[in-house]
């Protein structure tokens, strides 16, 4: 349940390694279906929770989560119970389970890649640029465009002939 709630909030929200360590329970706000982070220097944003994401974080708190008193929601599942004390441990969850899928040769293996994924699917669900940047929560829209790969054979479909005659 915890690795399940960690991959939707990477491959979903597009967050990064070190967001998902860094969620504290109060980050959460359950009335309003929002999730507030600080992300890179300190920059405080928040960002709605989808339905599957808030289902599957409230899962693992009620059902799987150790009964602890740490501020953290993902903590190690074997005793002592402590948060992650790096983000590459949500990396790891990651790699694990793309080697539980019998996915090989991933064109990379950690959190990353489902930020990749996020954004690629926010396009082609018809996002914008500027929506798929604004939820990254990138500056530049240079490195929403490096993050979001283009789907050639969708742009095949809809490209237009070059005008006038092609030269021999």
């Amino acid at each position: 349940m915890r690795d399940r709630a960690i991959l939707l909030l990477l491959a979903r929200l597009g967050l990064r390694a070190g967001d998902v360590a860094g969620l504290s329970l109060g980050d959460i706000e359950w009335t309003s279906g929002m999730l507030r982070l600080s992300g890179k220097a300190r920059r405080q944003v928040r960002l709605p929770l989808p339905q599957d994401v808030g289902d599957a974080l409230l899962a693992y708190i009620e059902q799987e989560r150790p009964h602890v008193h740490q501020e953290a929601v993902f903590l190690s599942m074997i005793a002592p119970y402590r948060p992650f004390a790096q983000s590459s441990h949500v990396s790891t969850i990651v790699a694990l389970a793309l080697k539980r899928a019998g996915i090989s040769d991933p064109p990379s293996t950690g959190a990353c890649l489902l930020r990749h994924s996020a954004a690629t699917s926010m396009l082609r669900s018809g996002a914008t640029l500027e929506a798929v940047g604004t939820v990254l929560r990138h500056r530049s829209l240079d490195m929403t465009a490096h993050y979001a790969k283009v789907d050639v054979a969708m742009l095949e479909q809809v490209a237009q002939p070059w005008p006038g005659e092609l030269p021999c």
